[in-house]
């Protein structure tokens, strides 16, 4: 059974008034909310003292109780010592059960090469695509959420309850979410579907829903020798490189020659996955690996689509993502260093558990150090992936005809390589919830490097994606009852 149409008149305005809303309200909002630095508290320690993260919190509010949304109530919510959260709700209008809509403000740091004319936090409207860091991930999450719960209003149909929750720690690895999780137990409630919009798309032309996400396991692995520097020509051949020897303990976990990593970090990947990204590996083709600014001559991991899509999505990688202990290569002197430093994340398989793994690896990395040098790997937050649960037929259904309504071509599915641990998190706390987890994290929007931009046209798109799911879902039982009826 097809999904119910909506009648086009209702339809059409949804549309418009989701346009005009971005093109009026949306895009200026945004353009405020990018000029605000405020950067993850793993980016800024002194990020309260800073007052940036209150700012957008509040600019975010600000925006929301003037959106016209009948029935929301809005507050932020600050638990001592942790990111303010902004958490919303909205009365039902016809609909049953509970919709809980997820997305964060805060920011990944600036991050150097932005492109002459653009900088991180100031705002750049250019064919199309808004610049600045955190339009695409994730300020816009609110205003698309609300947006769409507005456009169905507007236009007479029915949606459930709706729940809001805005956190400030995502980039962070969201440690304080589960604090107001269980603060707000009883304001959330039990959902029974999630929409998350801080995903990514493979390109902008689908709705794009994401199937399953890597977990995180990240670290500083140091190497000390030397109480201080000495003179390269003095102690070279006596006392051992430190730079040497992290290559050395490194090697344990990450094969340099092939970059194949502990074999700890691995899982059998289900059947289901291979097919599913058979699809998107059709679709996408050589782009899985030319959306990346590579230099030329420079080749992806491997020249098969389908290889690099399973390689991103449900095996282990390692990234070194930052280095100290070295000066800059201008300032530096003949001298051997006292010790190396390295910041390592993990990307881990979706069913992998990460606080399980996390001490095989500090394990590997520590043991039987190399010349005896002092080796620590000191463990950060680890985080499991997430996989999600059959799709419900009416979501499936609802999910299709968005896409052909908004896009004009089907919905695609994929695991995505990054990680939102709020997903883990609901996940286990509410098994038969549903979830629809999109984004516009498409090809060259670069969230956390230099020159992020949000693809506005895929932004609206998406909100009408999301408000056709909303009155999809609040007339699920109706529509199962009209097919159990007409099964015989």
């Amino acid at each position: 059974m097809s999904a119910p149409r909506l009648d086009a008149a209702a339809e059409a305005a949804m549309q418009a008034m989701i346009d005009a809303r971005w093109e009026d309200s949306i895009v200026p909002a945004l353009e405020d909310y990018i000029r605000i630095p405020n950067k993850s508290p793993a980016f800024d320690p002194h990020w309260q003292a800073h007052g940036h993260m209150h700012t957008a919190v509040r600019l975010l509010e600000r925006w929301a109780r003037a959106a016209g949304v009948a029935g929301l109530v809005t507050e932020i919510v600050e638990l001592p010592g942790r990111t303010p959260l902004l958490f919303g709700t909205v009365p039902a209008h016809g609909g049953s059960g509970t919709v809980l809509l997820y997305g964060h403000y805060d920011k990944q740091p600036e991050f150097d090469g932005w492109r002459s004319g653009l900088a991180p936090w100031e705002p750049v409207l250019d064919d199309g695509r808004l610049y600045g860091r955190g339009g695409a991930d994730d300020g816009y999450a609110l205003f698309a959420s609300l947006t769409a719960i507005a456009a169905v209003q507007a236009a007479g149909l029915p949606h459930a309850r709706c729940v809001l929750l805005i956190e400030g720690c995502e980039e962070s690895g969201s440690y304080d979410l589960p604090h107001y999780v269980r603060h707000l137990t009883d304001k959330i409630g039990t959902p029974d579907l999630v929409i998350c919009l801080d995903a990514e798309c493979g390109n902008y032309d689908q709705l794009w829903v994401t199937t399953s996400l890597r977990g995180l396991l990240p670290g500083v692995l140091s190497v000390e020798v030397l109480a201080e520097g000495q003179h390269s020509g003095a102690a070279g051949g006596i006392v051992p490189s430190s730079f040497r020897l992290l290559r050395q303990v490194m090697e344990r976990v990450e094969r340099a020659a092939d970059g194949d990593l502990h074999p700890a970090l691995s899982v059998q990947i289900p059947p289901h996955v291979l097919r599913d990204l058979g699809a998107v590996a059709e679709v996408l083709g050589t782009g899985v690996y030319q959306r990346f600014p590579l230099l030329d001559g420079v080749r992806p991991e491997s020249s098969d689509p389908l290889e690099l899509l399973v390689a991103n999505a449900w095996r282990p990688s390692l990234a070194t993502v930052g280095l100290a202990g070295a000066p800059a290569p201008g300032d530096a002197g003949n001298t051997l260093r006292p010790g190396t430093t390295a910041k390592l994340v993990f990307r881990l398989p979706p069913t992998l558990d990460a606080d399980a793994v996390a001490p095989v690896i500090r394990d590997a990395l520590e043991r039987d150090p190399p010349n005896g040098a002092r080796v620590r790997f000191e463990v950060e937050t680890p985080q499991s992936g997430w996989c999600a649960p059959p799709t419900a037929p009416w979501l499936a259904r609802s999910l299709e005809a968005a896409s052909h309504a908004t896009f004009g071509r089907p919905a695609m599915y994929m695991g995505m390589g990054g990680t939102i641990p709020f997903m883990k998190m609901l996940g286990d706390r509410f098994p038969g919830v549903q979830f629809v987890v999109t984004g516009v994290l498409g090809p060259g929007s670069n969230a956390h490097g230099p020159n992020e931009f949000l693809h506005l046209a895929t932004a609206r798109r998406l909100t009408a994606c999301v408000a056709r799911v909303l009155v999809d879902h609040a007339r699920r039982e109706t529509a199962a009852t009209a097919g159990a009826g007409s099964a015989g």
